[in-house]
């Protein structure tokens, strides 16, 4: 019974479930509400660091024209901005859940236009039953999928609120895909993948975007990608920086899921990947 319930648990504290998803789902298999409630040490878990509803932003879902018809996406920007810079933030492999729009607002308050696609849109959507998510995810066509979120550089580029200069971040399976938006998107201005996944040689020599690479010190099957990375890189002469952080394992930016989360690491790349897109995306 308790490693069920630390299931769901652990679901909470990803963003995939809310509170209130949480206990109804841990109730049925603890016995009671009270019995689930008491099982656990709410106390610890972090709220949203950027509220859905922050007055200094504005915030909605919009849809772009992508490889698979209409992309949803979660948008966020500062209320009242003109102009600005934008970011693509790309979600791990739960789709998009919550953190991943919290992580979006964040950037939107570092003054970017920020646009969290979501790759379940074409078999609808990231559904609210996260036992779903999976099997939804399997029904995705890799190369369609890529195109998709390439199509997101497209859109920004001549985004009337936006100059035209265009960064992509991501997460995990986020950060497989980031790499993916670099070789399929030529405009591309900057990309910062997080822990992902690389590309092969020859689509490394595609790349025209600087690259700022984040990675985790306790990553063995990820890093074991970095040298042959770097090497396609320096041969196609892409720009990049690599940053290895000790001590910390896959996933440590997720400050939802404290199992995973490494905040001193968390903190210095998110000051590095800011102030990289403030470098690169400058100017229109």
């Amino acid at each position: 019974m308790k490693e069920d319930v630390s299931f769901y648990f652990e679901q909470y504290q990803q963003g995939i479930l809310d509170r209130r998803s949480f206990l109804k789902k841990s109730a049925a298999i603890a016995g009671g509400l009270a019995l689930a409630a008491s099982m656990l040490p709410f106390d610890d878990l972090q709220a949203e660091i950027t509220a859905p509803d922050d007055t200094r932003l504005e915030t909605n879902m919009i849809s772009y024209p992508a490889a698979t018809g209409a992309m949803k996406a979660y948008m966020a920007r500062p209320k009242g901005a003109g102009r600005l810079p934008a970011v693509i933030v790309i979600h791990e492999n739960m789709g998009l859940q919550p953190h991943i729009r919290d992580v979006a607002r964040r950037m939107a308050l570092e003054g970017f236009f920020s646009l969290a696609p979501d790759a379940l849109s074409p078999v609808g959507g990231t559904p609210d039953n996260t036992e779903e998510v999976r099997a939804r995810f399997a029904q995705l066509d890799t190369e369609q999928t890529r195109k998709s979120f390439a199509a997101a550089v497209d859109y920004l580029k001549t985004h009337p609120q936006t100059t035209g200069k265009v960064g992509c971040t991501g997460f995990c399976w986020g950060g497989a895909m980031t790499n993916q938006v670099a070789v399929l998107a030529p405009d591309l201005d900057a990309a910062v993948p997080y822990y992902g996944g690389q590309p092969s040689a020859e689509e490394a020599s595609k790349i025209k975007a600087p690259l700022l690479l984040h990675y985790a010190g306790n990553d063995a099957r990820i890093n074991a990608g970095i040298p042959a990375y770097e090497e396609a890189l320096r041969k196609a002469g892409v720009p990049f920086q690599v940053y290895l952080y000790e001590g910390a394992g896959h996933a440590f930016n997720n400050d939802s899921n404290p199992s995973r989360y490494h905040k001193e690491s968390a903190d210095l790349a998110w000051q590095r990947t800011i102030a990289f897109f403030k470098e690169k995306l400058s100017g229109s």
